[in-house]
C-alpha cells in the first residue's frame, strides 16, 4: 500500500492559484483514475479535475471558497502501489511511455475482509459544474435524479423539474413575521454571503479595470427600423433555424467598423509597455450566467459569414451559461460587445474588459417619435453606450468608430456588401 499526493497542477493561461468550488468526493471514497474529484475555478473558467490514480481518498485540501496555489497539495490517495521517495517524486508518465519493470510484477493479494471494509465507489453523476452548484445550494442529491441527457447526464431541466416537485403550498405560504411581531430592541439580522467563485473573479477584474483604465463613454442613438424588418424577414423564412436577435447584427457592424479603427481592436500589455493590434477580431460577448458575468470569445470572428457568426455567438453564450467552456475560450478577446437585451435601459456605462481598450454596450430598442425628412414618424430606436480607454483611443476616433457602426446598422445592406 502507498500514498499518492496529488498537487494542484498548472491549469494554463498563467494561472498561479485556483479556488475550490466543490468537492465531488470525500475521505473514504474509492475512486478510479479519471473520475472527477473536484470543481476548481481560475480567473478564466471552471475546471473539473480528474483523479490521477486508482485508490481511496485519504484527505482533501481546502473548503469551498478557499484559494490554493499551484503546486500545493490538493488531495491524498491510498493506492495499491508503493509510495515514491518523498525527496524525489516520480515525474508524470507520458501517454506513450511504457511502464517500468518491477521486481515483483504480481499484484499483492487482496483479502476479502479488506475489500469489504473499504467503502464502495459511488457511481459518478454526469452533469455540468453549474448544475452541481445549483443542486448543492438547493440541498438536492444528484444521485436521486434520473438524467434525460446522453448516458444519463443530468440537465438543468431535470434539476428544475425535481425542485418543482419538492415545492408545496405549505412551504410557499410559510408564515412571515409582520411589523407588529418585530421587537424594536432586537438588532436586524443580515445574511452574510461570502464573495467566492465567479463573483470574486468578477470583483477582482472590475476593480482592476476601473482602477487602471481612464474610461471615456460615448452614447449614440441608432435607427434600427430597417434592421429589425430584415431580422424579422429572415426569422420568418423557412429553414432558417433559430430566430435571430439584433445582437449578431451589432457584432457584425462592430467587426466591420474596427477594420478602419484598429486602435479600438487592441489590448494593452502594461508590463511590456505596448499596444497589440491583431490582424483578426477576437470578439468577446458579455454573457449573464447563473454564476455571474462571463465573456466567452469568438475567435477570428471577422472571417465568419453572418450566419456562422450568429451561430458561434449563440453557442459560446450557451456554453458559458452551462459552465462547460475551457479556460482558453474565456481569454484572448480584443474587443467586447455587451448587451442587456430587453433590460438594456436607455443609457449605460459599460466597464472595459481588461486588458482591452474598448467595449460596445447595446441598450434596448424602443419605438419613439423622431423627425424624418421634416416629418414626425414613429421609429424603432436603440442607443449604443460604449466605453474606451482614453489613454490609447482619442475621443474623435471613438466617436467616428461608433458612427461607422451606426451607419452599418441603419443601412443593413452594407453589412453584406
Amino acid at each position: 500500500m502507498g500514498v499518492h499526493i496529488f498537487k494542484l497542477p498548472d491549469l494554463g493561461e498563467g494561472t498561479v492559484e485556483a479556488e475550490v468550488v466543490e468537492w465531488l468526493v470525500q475521505p473514504g471514497d474509492a475512486v478510479r483514475e479519471g473520475d472527477a474529484i473536484a470543481n476548481l475555478m481560475t480567473d478564466k473558467a471552471n475546471v473539473e479535475l480528474p483523479a490521477p490514480v486508482d485508490g481511496v481518498v485519504l484527505r482533501t485540501a481546502g473548503r469551498p471558497g478557499d484559494l490554493l496555489a499551484v503546486g500545493a497539495e490538493l488531495a491524498a490517495f491510498e493506492t495499491e502501489e508503493a509510495p515514491a521517495p518523498a525527496s524525489s517524486p516520480a515525474p508524470p508518465k507520458a501517454p506513450d511511455q511504457e511502464p517500468a519493470p518491477t521486481s515483483n510484477p504480481k499484484p499483492a493479494p487482496v483479502h476479502e475482509a479488506d475489500a469489504q471494509a473499504r467503502p464502495a465507489k459511488r457511481p459518478k453523476v454526469l452533469t455540468s459544474p453549474a448544475v452541481r452548484r445549483r443542486a448543492k445550494e438547493a440541498g438536492v442529491n444528484l444521485a436521486d435524479i434520473a438524467g434525460s441527457g446522453p448516458q444519463g447526464r443530468i440537465l438543468r431541466s431535470d434539476l428544475e423539474a425535481c425542485l418543482a416537485d419538492r415545492r408545496t403550498p405549505a412551504s410557499a405560504s410559510a408564515e412571515a413575521p409582520t411589523p407588529t411581531d418585530a421587537k424594536p430592541d432586537v438588532p436586524e439580522q443580515a445574511e452574510e454571503v461570502k464573495v467566492v467563485g465567479v463573483r470574486r473573479a468578477i470583483a477582482k477584474r472590475m476593480a482592476q479595470s476601473k482602477r487602471e483604465i481612464p474610461h471615456f463613454t460615448y452614447v449614440e442613438e441608432v435607427d434600427v427600423t430597417e434592421l429589425d424588418a430584415l431580422r424579422r424577414h429572415w426569422g420568418e423564412a423557412p429553414n432558417q433555424g433559430e430566430r435571430l436577435s439584433l445582437l449578431p447584427f451589432v457584432c457584425a457592424a462592430v467587426i466591420r467598423a474596427v477594420a478602419g479603427f484598429p486602435q479600438c481592436n487592441a489590448t494593452h500589455d502594461a508590463q511590456a509597455g505596448v499596444i497589440r493590434r491583431p490582424r483578426s477580431v477576437h470578439l468577446g460577448v458579455a454573457t449573464h450566467t447563473p454564476q455571474g458575468l462571463k465573456v466567452p470569445v469568438v475567435r477570428n470572428a471577422d472571417r465568419l459569414a453572418f450566419r456562422e457568426l450568429s451561430a458561434a455567438i449563440g453557442e459560446a453564450a450557451q456554453a458559458a451559461r452551462d459552465g462547460r467552456l475551457p479556460p482558453q475560450r474565456l481569454a484572448g478577446s480584443t474587443i467586447t460587445v455587451s448587451s442587456l437585451g430587453k433590460l438594456g435601459g436607455v443609457v449605460s456605462t459599460p466597464i472595459i474588459n481588461h486588458p482591452e481598450v474598448a467595449v460596445v454596450g447595446v441598450n434596448k430598442a424602443v419605438q419613439r417619435p423622431v423627425a424624418v425628412n421634416n416629418q414626425v414618424a414613429v421609429r424603432l430606436m436603440m442607443n449604443l453606450s460604449s466605453s474606451f480607454d482614453h489613454r490609447f483611443v482619442d475621443g474623435h476616433d471613438a466617436a467616428a468608430m461608433i458612427q461607422a457602426v451606426k451607419a452599418s446598422l441603419e443601412h443593413p445592406a452594407t453589412l453584406f456588401a
